[in-house]
């Protein structure tokens, strides 16, 4: 039986040819670039057929998933992911934080645990529809006037519902890099799509990310062209996720980030690199 082709790389190279011939090529103010953007576009992946990585270059996969463990710990200090990536330190804020993270906010920021909180509800109720987890927070972010903040959510929400006895993750990003941020984002929303089924003893469904501005940044067009004219050669990866994620995640056990890494490391086999990209800010 043929092997099944990579989904990621077929709708990830899609996306971006349809930026370079007909995204709106405009000055963003705030970074001083030129963008070509699209609004409203949508990727789906059913994570029972493979994981979501993209293969067209190499991205670096311990970021991800120790980002992703950082998040469920709940934590605003960046210690933990220092260890393995420095991503986060431009948005440091005092004594090593970052007031922003989205795990701080998905477990401590509004008062209550969303996370804790998901997980009982989908156990008490797996038809539940109101399993919605907020990263946005309408009180300190955005809608200022002449307010310079140095981080605000990209991925500013998702849901979280089991249907037909398999759990579904639906993220909304209001504005994604699709050079640099959306392959970091598909794959750590995926990899915590397979922590939360684990956790609750059904299988992974789908993922379906709905990206408000889809942009490349003017320093990012001649690889992105490169991307495009690549061939999607890679087959599906498979995944299964480490029994009792979720705790350990929770526990900032570093040896889970091994774990993952090792699975998914043995499966990848990406292109050549396109060399260093810078990350606008």
């Amino acid at each position: 039986m043929r092997a099944m082709k990579n989904e990621f790389d077929v709708q990830y190279q899609q996306i971006l040819q349809e930026i370079l011939k007909t995204g709106f090529a405009e000055e963003n103010k705030r970074t001083g670039h030129v963008c070509k953007s699209l609004p409203g576009k949508a990727m789906q992946f059913d994570l029972a057929k493979g994981f979501p990585l993209l293969t067209l270059r190499k991205i670096p996969l311990k970021v991800f998933i120790a980002e992703q463990i950082w998040f469920l710990m709940g934590n605003k200090n960046l210690r933990f992911l220092q260890a393995f990536t420095k991503i986060w330190d431009d948005f440091a804020e005092a004594n090593n934080c970052v007031e922003s993270a989205y795990g701080y906010r998905w477990r401590k920021h509004f008062g209550r645990d969303q996370i804790g909180g998901l997980v009982k509800l989908l156990e008490k109720d797996p038809s539940s529809r109101h399993g919605v987890i907020l990263m946005w927070d309408p009180g300190d972010d955005g809608l200022a006037d002449g307010i310079q903040k140095k981080n605000v959510p990209c991925p500013y929400t998702f849901t979280v519902q089991i249907i037909g006895g398999k759990l579904h993750l639906h993220l909304v990003i209001r504005s994604n890099d699709m050079m640099l941020g959306n392959p970091h984002d598909v794959a750590g929303f995926a990899f915590l799509a397979h922590v939360l089924a684990e956790r609750l003893g059904v299988n992974p469904g789908f993922l379906t990310v709905s990206i408000s501005n889809a942009h490349i940044y003017d320093i990012h067009f001649e690889q992105a062209a490169e991307i495009v004219q690549r061939k999607c050669e890679h087959d599906s990866i498979p995944f299964e996720c480490p029994k009792d994620a979720f705790r350990r995640a929770e526990e900032g056990d570093e040896t889970l980030v091994q774990e993952v890494f090792e699975q998914l490391r043995a499966q990848y086999h990406p292109q050549d690199s396109l060399g260093k990209m810078a990350i606008v800010l």
